[in-house]
């Protein structure tokens, strides 16, 4: 896939999908961007697990913090990464041993691999690449109706 753009109608269906979203880099620091989209997926309707070993035992915006992804008491549908892009392979690897596996990783700006994504792509997870879902978020609700997915 070329992830240099990205249609609308993929950024909400992976966000029309979700419901459970890690966010992989989770800082309890309030001036913090991954502090914010925490908060902001939770005003939206998702269930947030921060995910940050710094902080693991703490608490954000009423999360617990786990230290890992395996530490999610739940499957997650889609994991926000808050990481440098070297680290981006890392993560891949580590979603790659979950199961089941999320449907979806996004990665902040900034965070790109194209190595990686493609091995995730291979193993049926779709991938964003360095966009702000914060800022991605409205643009695509606004054209596409996309939202949460709740339980019935």
């Amino acid at each position: 896939m070329d992830h240099d753009t990205y249609s609308d109608t993929y950024m909400a269906d992976i966000l029309a999908n979700a419901h459970t979203v890690a966010v992989l880099g989770a800082s309890i620091n309030d001036s913090r961007p991954s502090h914010w989209i925490t908060g902001f997926l939770l005003g939206k309707g998702y269930i947030v697990y921060p995910v940050n070993p710094a902080y693991a035992g703490q608490t954000l915006l009423g999360r617990p913090v786990v230290a890992s992804l395996s530490d999610i008491p739940e499957p997650i549908d889609l994991v926000d990464v808050f990481r440098h892009s070297d680290r981006f392979a890392a993560v891949v690897d580590e979603i790659l041993q979950l199961n089941p596996r999320p449907a979806a990783i996004w990665g902040q700006l900034g965070v790109r691999d194209d190595a990686a994504a493609g091995r995730a792509e291979s193993a049926g997870i779709k991938i964003v690449m360095d966009r702000a879902l914060v800022t991605e978020y409205p643009l695509v609700y606004a054209r596409s109706h996309a939202g949460p997915k709740r339980a019935a």
